[in-house]
């Protein structure tokens, strides 16, 4: 894993900046642009890369876009820092040679850092891309999104499925050179200290402060520990500050105010 603990502290900062670009809400005058995707995005790193640590493509929007979209994504990964952190915000997971194969697709050919993987397969949909030296897998764990409590809050024996899948995957990643992260949503930080104290040296990929109502301060008091240890995502809040031709320049404001 690249060291995001010095990032971190170099820029006073533990943001991501998600990349959801839809066509139907960038600036109207991007749309003149060969690649308007790519415009946007390239303006928005541009403006915000002295604040963020990461950023976080999600690939629902590019595959949409079919290949054209799939060059956006691999023109928009060039275009970034060199020390950020990338994330492909992918949300994969199948059985064996299939995983293996995804894990390939964001951490060879595009060179991601990270991938995001839903566990709900169980071990053999998620070692396959803990095998890769230097890269890291972030599990779903406690999502942000409404529907999280059909499954995540639900178990056996007392003990709610997401506890389950970090208990579980600890003692996976212990077998493979892969990093392990865990996707924890803002939205309910009461349980990020909970969480933390299972997984004390992991980094947490963190949505939902912004546009969802995640507050900032309390996933920093819950969830922080001495490396840093939060990815704090924020995507629409950021990207779509402004609809007109300043929105680079209100996006770069919005990220400033995740710096301490």
């Amino acid at each position: 894993m690249k060291n995001l603990t010095e990032l971190s502290r170099q820029k006073k900062s533990l943001l991501c900046v998600g990349l959801d670009s839809d066509l139907r809400r960038i600036p109207a005058f991007l749309h003149s642009y060969d690649d308007p995707i790519y415009e946007f995005n390239k303006r928005i790193i541009e403006a915000t890369a002295e604040f963020a640590i990461a950023y976080k493509p999600n690939l629902a929007f590019y595959e949409a876009l079919g290949p054209k979209g799939w060059e956006t994504l691999r023109k928009t990964l060039e275009v970034m820092p060199r020390d950020v952190f990338t994330i492909a915000d992918a949300k994969r997971g199948d059985i064996g040679n299939t995983s293996r194969m995804y894990a390939e697709a964001f951490f060879e050919t595009f060179g991601f850092d990270s991938v995001t993987v839903a566990p709900y397969m169980g071990r053999d949909s998620v070692t396959p891309f803990l095998e890769f030296p230097g890269k890291t897998v972030f599990l779903l764990a406690l999502t942000s999104n409404e529907g999280a409590a059909d499954f995540q809050w639900t178990g056996t024996e007392g003990q709610p499925l997401y506890q389950t899948v970090v208990e579980k995957s600890q003692a996976w990643a212990k077998e493979y050179p892969g990093e392990l992260g865990y996707v924890v949503g803002a939205t309910r930080p009461q349980y990020l200290a909970e969480i933390r104290a299972m997984a004390p040296e992991n980094w947490f990929l963190v949505p939902g402060v912004g546009a969802q109502g995640g507050s900032l301060e309390e996933v920093m008091a819950h969830g922080r520990n001495p490396q840093g240890g939060l990815l704090i995502n924020a995507s629409r809040s950021i990207i779509y500050a402004s609809d007109g031709e300043d929105f680079a320049d209100k996006a770069r404001e919005e990220a400033r105010g995740f710096c301490w």
